[in-house]
């Protein structure tokens, strides 16, 4: 099972950069990430009622819930402000490396997983390969140009890790389809007051109803791979796999955005990888 949840995280980690990469191309960010989990919302709703009316849930396990809506819609927010303001090969990075570093160590202390030598080798390189990737001037002329996006993207990843830690509880109350929508429905709360009215939405829909499509696709089953890994498998183990979606995104970043500074960040990308084999194989 190890295997197949690896390869689940990877998978994972491919589809959410393609639908970040997707965000990032549309002229309203806020409402795009709306859109795109309006279908899968409707359709899994039936489920969480049906999985909520099935369970007796403690005081605690309703709490984890709540906590788990709040910081989806935080999330939401974050990520929509990064997009607005920042390159994708700058903010995707730090989003992604920053849960790389916390979950590990919060898996290992508050949830009595653990690490090999292997595995902690791997991710002091995806880290090295993240801060290599990132880096930019923060000082001088550029300071107020490149700070804001890094904060925000700091802030994507707090709340990335604070949220994964959560639902990791959560999945012992809940089946991984009853927590994705309630991921989704955390999600799109946060974004609706940036949406504006009805005529607005159609319109989106109307002009870029294929992009949608993949988006409404790539969104939820990008989270539903990696629960479903969780679910089998300690979080610390596979959390800093996924990381491997920072290496896609800063190759589409660069290819596909058409953003500046490819070398470096394809160098760092080959590190990243080193490190994900070595916690994929050894970890």
């Amino acid at each position: 099972m190890l295997a197949l949840s690896i390869l689940f995280v990877i998978c994972s980690g491919l589809t959410h950069a393609v639908w970040n990469m997707l965000a990032k191309q549309s002229a309203s960010k806020q409402l795009f990430l709306w859109v795109i989990l309006v279908p899968t919302t409707v359709a899994l709703l039936p489920h969480l009622i049906w999985d909520l009316m099935h369970s007796s849930l403690p005081a605690e396990a309703i709490i984890l819930i709540g906590l788990s809506l709040l910081l989806q819609s935080g999330y939401a927010i974050l990520l929509s402000k990064s997009y607005e303001i920042g390159d994708m090969s700058q903010v995707y990075p730090i989003m992604r490396g920053t849960s790389t570093l916390l979950i590990p160590l919060i898996g290992v202390i508050f949830l009595n997983e653990s690490l090999s030598v292997w595995g902690w080798g791997g991710l002091l390189f995806i880290l090295s390969g993240i801060f290599l990737m990132s880096a930019r001037k923060i000082g001088g002329k550029s300071s107020p140009i490149t700070l804001k996006p890094v904060l925000l993207a700091l802030g994507v990843g707090l709340t990335t890790t604070a949220y994964i830690l959560v639902d990791k509880i959560n999945l012992t109350y809940l089946s991984p389809l009853a927590l994705l929508e309630i991921s989704n429905i955390g999600f799109m709360l946060g974004l609706t007051p940036f949406i504006g009215s009805v005529a607005r939405v159609k319109e989106m829909i109307q002009k870029k109803w294929r992009v949608i499509l993949v988006g409404s696709i790539l969104s939820p089953g990008s989270y539903l791979l990696f629960l479903v890994a969780m679910y089998y498998v300690p979080v610390a183990r596979i959390a800093p796999i996924r990381e491997v979606g920072t290496v896609f995104g800063t190759l589409l970043g660069i290819f596909m955005l058409k953003e500046s500074e490819g070398t470096r960040r394809l160098v760092s990308a080959c590190i990243i990888a080193t490190g994900i084999v070595a916690i994929g194989m050894w970890g």
